[in-house]
Order: C-alpha cells, then structure tokens, then sequence
C-alpha cells in the first residue's frame, strides 16, 4: 500500500511535467487499481485509448475494468479492437490473452 502510494505520487509528478506522457498514464492506472480507484483508473485509461490507439496494453485493461463494471458490451469491443491491433503489431502474446478475455466473456454471458 505504502509503495503504491509513493508510485502514484512519483506518476502524478511525472504526469504533472508532461501530461502526454502515456506511458505514465498508463501506470498510473494500474496503480490506481491496487488501491480499487476504479473510476479514476478508468478516465486514465480511455486517455490512454483516445490519446495513443496503438498502446496495446490499454485494450485489455481497459476491457477488464468495463467488464466488472457490467459493462459488456464495451468490453467486448475493447477487446476485439485489441485483437485486430495485437494482430497487427504482430504481438502474439498479448493476442492470445485478448483471445481469452473475449472467449471468457462469451462464456460468462451464455451462462446468464
């Protein structure tokens, strides 16, 4: 908790400086979601999205977090625009675990 708190100080200081950054956006993000700032993650992560399309590790989080929030339909493009990028940028890591999130989504929607 302690370290995640010096984590968002130093992101925030980071974002304060060049607020383009998204990378730090990015992290901060995450950072946030330690703590369940779940709102405050989300704006920062659609920033992400809308500022940098192409920052691939935005789709799945970003997705994630609209699907905890009963946001399915949401997460399911997130997660298909994913797809097409990672496909595109060759990164087969991160299409298999966009895969995954989309095929875990399916399932758990035909199961309601």
């Amino acid at each position: 908790m302690e370290s995640s708190n010096k984590n968002i100080k130093q992101l925030a200081g980071f974002l304060k400086k060049n607020p383009n950054d998204t990378f730090s956006k990015f992290a901060l993000a995450l950072e946030l979601l330690k703590l369940n700032e779940v709102s405050k993650a989300r704006v920062l992560f659609e920033s992400v999205l809308k500022q940098d399309p192409g920052y691939l590790g935005v789709y799945y989080h970003l997705g994630k977090l609209y699907e905890k929030n009963g946001r399915h339909e949401d997460a399911q493009k997130m997660y298909i625009q994913g797809i097409d990028l990672a496909k595109q940028q060759k990164n087969e890591r991160t299409l298999l675990e966009l895969k995954e999130a989309l095929e875990n989504l399916k399932i758990e929607l035909d199961n309601d």
